[in-house]
């Protein structure tokens, strides 16, 4: 009997065990390890994506600059793969065996019951030729997809381009994308990514064993519609950027072209650039390095990414500052000798301009009066407080948007520099004064800008005092949405009234002044010619302005590297662009320039060939320096060196001891000019 009832239990306890077993395993495959699943599953239903349209990208005038053409991905499921024939499958998709065993072997990688992308963006051509005998390759299906079109391969810098989404951009998305999906990287296409982009939809079919769609499950009563992304409305002008372009062609440089009344970016001109089109498809990864190892930097966003000095068209900021600290007066006069000196360091100007008042040192570009202006805005609180008096000129300086961010609607944008005085003390042991930072006075030296600060600036002086954030997308949506912050003015602490014969100098500089060649006719034209060093080479031409000088519709900065005086390119180039958009047709100047003499000239520089062991055990070998012939084969050629921070000679010790004469009405140099206005 008891052995009876010890048998039972040990056939209890067996029983019990196998069930355990057979429920643990059961549990493993449903709920633990999902290959089961996904096996089933993608037997009777798959699961495919839909994948939307990225919302269309318009000018101002709501002429299309990107729009949306299908293309096609062949996917697979690397479990449901049958044996095939191999080489006609490589024919058809034109690739070779290795290239084939390399792309399965990462769908492996990726999942085996799951759809990965095995070829990309296919042609129609292709694809309508592989339809044909997809039945014949189970376990491989076909995407549609939409891939960027530039119907005018314009504004590639501005627009930006896609590409595949990287491990972290996945993560950092939270599960809205997926290996093979597509992302914005750079311009419009990643600042407005979220909007751009849409929504996916799915759409749930029957198949067989042997991967046949066997029809929509439930009649499509579960599927999603693909919901496309948003159309944005940019403020770019089309014929204005093509023509920006054309002018900026074989040159290294920038055009920012702003409207003054509303922050809108009507050019946005970076050169060299590249075709965007070349950014897309089965070879964008081999152009992208090509771009990447050019030496002229055609992926450098130059309006908002490279720096150069102002020069001369910062002189009216010194100016509208002295205003309004009440350290001059419209009529207050400097005596001109042809130059400046800062203690030992003298610094020249372009001619002999006698006793100069306001408007026409403007008008004249005289270094010797702007030098005079920054030296009195130094010792206003006494020549024992300049670093207290540096500290509020910087602070006004970056009111009109120098030194910071402006807050463009695209990445990356760079803030310039205005050194602190904290640079300053580190730099020359805080044995300064404003002979040693002279070179601030007329745009040099330290201070660096970006195109579209130095564009911004002539928004501020065209509306007398005040400016919108620039921006490149001015509507959102069917609804044409505007965002808040590019409605909102921005002051920057000067009273209208000074502004008034900063702007008379501005239009004298284009009636009879150094940029007179560039004259439009029938347009008040108000500008500043800037010729910046360059230590490396030719000095760079730069132009500010804006037109027409009441009711202004344009502001404009362009800068042209290697370009030499700024009446020489950069302001005949600024008042094509606004005879443009003003006229909207480019008349004859009765001064000669011609806008195709323009267009078809290289300015682009000739590279420096490195130096090899034996050039560097020379003593004398930057002297004579190899120059390496510009060829079409860019890639080979070594990078241009950034560009370094010019630093001004420091004055001796005697240089507090120089007297500065003193402007009409002054007593003293710590004194305040009378008003003569």
């Amino acid at each position: 009997m008891n052995s009876f009832f010890a048998r039972r239990f040990v056939i209890s306890a067996i029983f019990i065990s196998v069930a355990l077993i057979l429920l643990t395993r059961l549990f493993y495959i449903q709920v633990i390890d999902k290959s089961y699943f996904l096996s089933a599953n993608n037997n009777v239903l798959r699961k495919k994506k839909i994948y939307p349209a990225r919302g269309v990208i318009l000018d101002r005038e709501k002429r299309v600059l990107v729009q949306n053409q299908l293309t096609y991905d062949l996917t697979i499921i690397p479990k449901e793969v049958k044996p095939f024939d191999t080489v006609e499958f490589c024919n058809d998709l034109a690739i070779d065996r290795a290239g084939f065993d390399k792309r399965l072997k990462n769908a492996r990688s990726q999942s085996l019951y799951r759809a990965s992308v095995f070829e990309k963006q296919m042609s129609a051509e292709t694809y309508a030729k592989f339809q044909e005998k997809l039945y014949l390759y189970p376990g491989f299906d076909v995407v549609e997809r939409y891939a960027r079109y530039y119907p005018d391969s314009i504004a590639a810098q501005f627009l930006g381009y896609i590409g595949e989404v990287t491990d972290k951009e996945i993560e950092k998305s939270e599960g809205f994308y997926n290996k093979g999906d597509y992302i914005g990287k750079s311009g419009v296409e990643k600042a407005y990514e979220e909007l751009l982009r849409g929504q996916r939809g799915i759409s749930n079919q029957i198949v067989d064993a042997l991967g046949r769609s066997k029809g929509r499950y439930a009649e499509g009563k579960y599927d999603t519609a693909a919901v496309r992304g948003d159309r944005l409305i940019s403020s770019l002008d089309k014929e204005l950027q093509k023509l920006g372009e054309k002018l900026m062609k074989n040159k290294i440089g920038s055009i920012v072209a702003i409207e003054p009344a509303s922050g809108e970016i009507l050019a946005f001109v970076s050169s060299p650039t590249y075709d965007p089109n070349e950014m897309i498809g089965r070879e964008r990864g081999n152009n992208y390095m090509k771009y990447l190892k050019d030496p002229y930097k055609p992926l450098l966003i130059r309006p908002i990414q490279a720096y150069y000095s102002p020069g001369s068209s910062f002189k009216p900021i010194d100016a509208l500052i002295a205003l309004q600290e009440g350290i001059i007066t419209p009529a207050s006069n400097f005596f001109c000798p042809g130059g400046y000196w800062a203690g030992s360091h003298r610094v020249k100007c372009e001619h002999v301009d006698g006793s100069t008042n306001l408007t026409r040192a403007i008008a004249m570009s005289c270094n010797t009066y702007f030098c005079y202006v920054f030296h009195y805005l130094m010792v206003q609180n006494g020549s024992r407080n300049i670093k207290l008096a540096y500290q509020n000129w910087r602070e006004h300086a970056t009111k009109f948007g120098f030194g910071v961010k402006l807050g463009i609607d695209l990445p990356n944008e760079k803030q310039g520099l205005i050194p602190t005085k904290e640079f300053y003390d580190k730099v020359y042991r805080s044995r300064w004064n404003s002979n040693t930072i002279i070179s601030l006075a007329i745009g040099q030296g330290e201070l660096n800008a970006t195109p579209l600060q130095m564009a911004n600036i002539e928004c501020i002086i065209a509306n007398r005092g005040y400016y919108y954030k620039p921006h490149l997308i001015k509507a959102i949506g069917e609804k044409a949405v505007i965002r808040k912050e590019y409605t909102l003015k921005n002051n920057v602490g000067v009273e209208p009234k000074y502004f008034e014969p900063v702007i008379e100098g501005m239009q004298q500089v284009i009636d009879n002044g150094t940029a007179y060649a560039s004259r439009i006719p029938g347009v008040a034209f108000c500008g500043k010619t800037g010729t910046v060093q360059n230590s490396r080479g030719k000095n760079h031409s730069v132009f500010v302005g804006f037109a027409p000088r009441h009711n202004p519709k344009i502001a404009i900065a362009v800068i042209v590297e290697n370009g030499g005086y700024g009446a020489s390119w950069a302001a005949p180039i600024a008042s094509f662009m606004v005879e443009k958009y003003l006229k909207d047709s480019v008349t004859y100047r009765a001064s000669g320039i011609d806008v195709k003499q323009y267009m078809e000239a290289n300015l682009l520089p000739a590279l420096l060939q490195p130096k090899t062991k034996e050039d560097k055990k020379t003593p004398n070998a930057d002297s004579v320096k190899k120059k390496l012939l510009l060829r079409k084969d860019t890639a080979a050629l070594p990078k241009i060196k950034k560009q370094n921070i010019t630093k001004r000679p420091v004055s001796n010790k005697k240089a507090d001891s120089v007297k500065v004469p003193k402007p009409a009405g002054i007593k003293t140099a710590t004194d305040k000019p009378k008003s003569t206005i």
